[in-house]
């Protein structure tokens, strides 16, 4: 069962009316008074290290890395070397104090609690130097009673404990057996045992990240008190019964209720747009007390469902959930509520073992397209609404419908999930356990099971949320032993995997929500896991699931190299973020390739040459006797070859996903790994640290397109796709024209008949053998030339025009040094974001 107060009585009740308007009259004729008062405790707090030799004024939310760069005690934690200079700040231990007043009457107030929405994170909680409390996940809500000891005037402080200490200390008392891995690849100089904390994962450090474990109080804090009731929790997710036609609301609101009987009172739920109104009395019982409501939506009013980026709108609807409680209490909740549907199908696909893996929104089967998201910052108090509209437009602008939210960042702030319930951006979404076995003692269990169903009902109430996912790789990690687990201990780790991810996580997600799936792992094989024990013999078999896919050492050009998988969910090549970005924080002698911190900011192993080797496949590597113009070509090339490389791979598998070959195919899903960066250094993201986008994403642009032809070569044969997310046919023409390098003027150019390019679906549309091509073409080889093809309807629709290389770009002919001339013309736009004046540069 899920954690929670039961209790005896029965928490729902349609009550008599009479005896409903004497519960009711009990309060005086129009008198309504609000169940709590709050405040919040936000603002200017102290804080000093434990030894007191640092003592300054902090702001909260915040964290300590954040207050001594506000008061000039340190230069930019990201600022050349200094993530590993100020590696003290996260071996201290730090005290957050202050005196706050309460402004109202508390003296006959029954309860008064002190919730703390976010702790970064292990901390003893002291009121008036009495220990309320303790804190040790970064992902929790604590709410602790201080009735007893609040007073007029009063002191908090909160006595940090640093995440790395803690972390050895747990592994330390973890002596049965050894739980991996205990540290990070040295190349990524991070901290270890970040497996024992519940805290972001990657603050200890990750192979495009640095190590800043924080200490903060990094969301709110507030004093809340009541004399009858508090709502804790208000969710609601809606269903559709198709055998009734109908969709239905389902609300759940948590009380703590401390009167010492019974409560009646009146719930009214009003949706004005669906011509919707309802009313259900309840009883409220002593204790945690959860209400259900069932809504059923007018039938007589068409309801618009919520659909994802390119395929519709993002309709939702304001709704008005009034409590009315014995004694004249009243808690109204303002809400905007979004009607689809989610399920991810399993199904045997003709022509192949296995089962299929795709998502239908509101019934129809949805190609899914986009990225993985990353935290924004190490430091979460820097990551404002602008940065994640900015950030998330961009994904938008780029045609994706889909961000996974990775398990080792953090559960994102509320506004992401609102921007993206606006946006249509559909949202995998990990708990937050990645690349690690972990413990499973009871109080970690504990912790964890709080975590969840905490975050569960923070976010199922958004549409963007579409799949719950236990971990990020770790079946992978136990099934092919990365970390060289003894044969005769397996059982052992088997064990705390299905404990954790099947028997708690699980668990907890079915009873908190029955409308959207979850899986164990990503990847997985799903079904296929779970029938062999949820941890499969093969996680990266092609014919279930989804697959994580990096291959740095093979030519990223050729098609062949990629697995035909049902989802890919991970897959992508490292580049350079762009000179403008890395000057900020570097020095004129870290501008090499070669350079000490162009070592250090590389935290995958090999990387930097990695990238070199995968450019010089193709390209002629930089050659210049300036040293800056030589860098800042190298960076350039770099993401040049990134950008080829995913577009060669994005687009092999959004042309199979109606095919099968080979018995493997019917591919319905890519998401490239990075949307974003969490500082200024090589990773694999298309987004900048601070939003600027990389060639990468502007790629992404056209080949996330909805409508995009798609040319590769098999067998000297060249064939063009058509793809299509749209949901209805078209009839188009297909142009195909063959440039030489040293003309904007085709050699030769061929359009078809019109062709049925169909709905939601990828197919075939023209093939033609190269030897024939380059023979009509007759001035043209295979260096001297390159081919372009676009999708046209007229003036109606077109597709972005696409291209094909017939070589390496090193071997071309022809080729010209390009004169560009940019001309910079400043207009005034009336901001989309705020109705602020912004000026752009053109």
């Amino acid at each position: 069962m899920v954690p929670g107060p039961q209790t005896s009585c029965q928490c729902f009740l349609l009550l008599p009316l009479l005896l409903l308007l004497l519960l009711l009259a009990a309060a005086s004729p129009g008198q309504s008074r609000p169940s709590s008062v709050g405040f919040s405790l936000a603002g200017s707090w102290l804080l000093r290290n434990r030894d007191g030799s640092v003592a300054l004024e902090a702001r909260v939310p915040g964290c300590v890395h954040s207050a001594l760069l506000q008061h000039g005690l340190i230069q930019d934690p990201y600022y050349r070397f200094n993530d590993l200079n100020y590696s003290w700040i996260s071996l201290d231990n730090w005290i957050y104090s202050k005196e706050f007043r309460i402004p109202f009457d508390f003296s006959k107030v029954r309860k008064v609690n002190l919730i703390f929405e976010g702790v970064d994170t292990v901390a003893e909680v002291l009121l008036n130097n009495v220990t309320v409390g303790k804190t040790d996940n970064m992902f929790n809500r604590y709410t602790f009673d201080i009735t007893k000891e609040i007073r007029e005037l009063n002191t908090i402080k909160l006595l940090f404990q640093s995440a790395v200490s803690y972390a050895a200390q747990q592994s330390k008392a973890h002596a049965e057996y050894r739980i991996p891995p205990e540290c990070p690849d040295p190349v990524q100089k991070g901290e270890c045992h970040v497996n024992f904390i519940r805290k972001e994962q990657c603050s200890f450090s990750w192979d495009w990240g640095p190590s800043f474990p924080t200490q903060g109080i990094w969301k709110d804090v507030r004093i809340v008190s009541y004399d009858i009731c508090h709502l804790d929790d208000f969710t609601f997710t809606p269903t559709y019964v198709s055998s009734a036609r109908e969709w239905n609301l389902k609300i759940e609101a948590y009380f703590d209720v401390v009167s010492s009987k019974p409560l009646g009172g009146q719930v009214t739920v009003s949706i004005p747009g669906l011509q919707t109104h309802q009313i259900y009395d309840i009883e409220l019982c002593p204790g945690q007390s959860m209400i259900p409501l069932l809504l059923n939506v007018n039938k007589n009013t068409t309801v618009e469902t919520w659909w994802p980026n390119g395929h519709g709108n993002q309709t939702g609807y304001n709704m008005t959930v009034t409590f009315e409680v014995e004694g004249g209490y009243h808690i109204e909740k303002l809400t905007k509520v979004y009607f689809r549907t989610v399920e991810l199908i399993e199904a045997p696909i003709a022509g192949s073992s296995g089962l299929s893996f795709y998502f239908k929104i509101n019934g129809l089967p949805i190609f899914i397209k986009g990225s993985n998201w990353i935290p924004a910052d190490s430091f979460q108090d820097r990551v404002t609404s602008d940065l994640l509209r900015l950030l998330l437009q961009s994904a938008v602008d780029a045609n994706m419908n889909t961000l996974r939210v990775w398990g080792g960042g953090i559960y994102e702030q509320d506004a992401f999930y609102d921007i993206c319930d606006e946006l249509g951006l559909m949202i995998w979404q990990d708990f937050m356990f990645a690349c690690a076995l972990y413990p499973t003692d009871q109080a970690f269990v504990n912790s964890v099971r709080a975590e969840v169903v905490h975050q569960i009902r923070r976010l199922k109430s958004h549409p963007s949320v579409i799949i719950w996912s236990g971990n990020n790789e770790n079946e992978a990690a136990l099934a092919e032993n990365w970390f060289f687990v003894p044969p005769s201990k397996f059982q052992i780790y088997a064990r705390d995997y299905v404990t954790l991810y099947v028997k708690n996580i699980r668990e907890i997600v079915l009873a908190e929500d029955q409308t959207r799936p979850y899986v164990a792992s990503s990847p997985t094989n799903g079904a296929e896991s779970i029938a062999e024990g949820w941890i499969s013999r093969k996680p990266h078999d092609t014919h279930f699931g989804d697959v994580h896919f990096y291959d740095y050492g093979s030519d990223c050009w050729n098609w062949r190299v990629f697995p035909k998988a049902r989802f890919v969910s991970e897959y992508g090549y490292q580049s350079w973020p762009s000179f403008s970005t890395l000057e900020k924080v570097s020095s004129a002698e870290d501008w090499s390739y070669n350079s000490s911190f162009s070592l250090h900011r590389q935290h995958h192993k090999d990387g930097n040459t990695e990238m070199l080797d995968q450019a010089d496949n193709h390209f002629k590597l930089p050659q210049n006797s300036d040293p800056l113009v030589m860098f800042k070509d190298t960076l350039y090339l770099t993401q040049v070859m990134q950008a080829q490389c995913i577009k060669t791979e994005t687009e092999f598998y959004r042309r199979s996903q109606n095919e099968i070959v080979h018995g493997q195919g019917h591919t319905m899903g890519a998401l490239y790994w990075q949307l974003n960066d969490i500082w200024q250094a090589p990773s694999w993201s298309s987004l900048e640290y601070g939003g600027k986008w990389k060639m990468l994403h502007y790629f992404a642009q056209h080949f996330f397109s909805p409508l995009l032809p798609i040319g590769f070569e098999d067998d000297d044969v060249f064939h063009i796709y058509g793809v299509s997310d749209l949901h209805v046919d078209y009839k188009m023409m297909l142009t195909v024209r063959v440039y030489q390098w040293s003309s904007l003027e085709p050699v030769c150019s061929r359009q078809t008949e019109y062709l049925v390019v169909k709905a939601s679906q990828a197919a075939p549309l023209y093939k033609e053998p190269m030897v024939e091509l380059l023979k009509r073409c007759g001035q043209c080889t295979r260096q001297s030339c390159v081919i372009s093809f676009v999708l046209t309807a007229g003036g109606e629709l077109s597709s972005p025009t696409n291209y094909h290389f017939l070589s390496s770009l090193k071997d071309a002919v022809g080729l010209e040094k390009a004169q560009i001339t940019v001309f910079l013309v400043v207009v005034s736009l009336l901001a989309k974001y705020g109705g602020s004046q912004r000026q752009l540069c053109v």
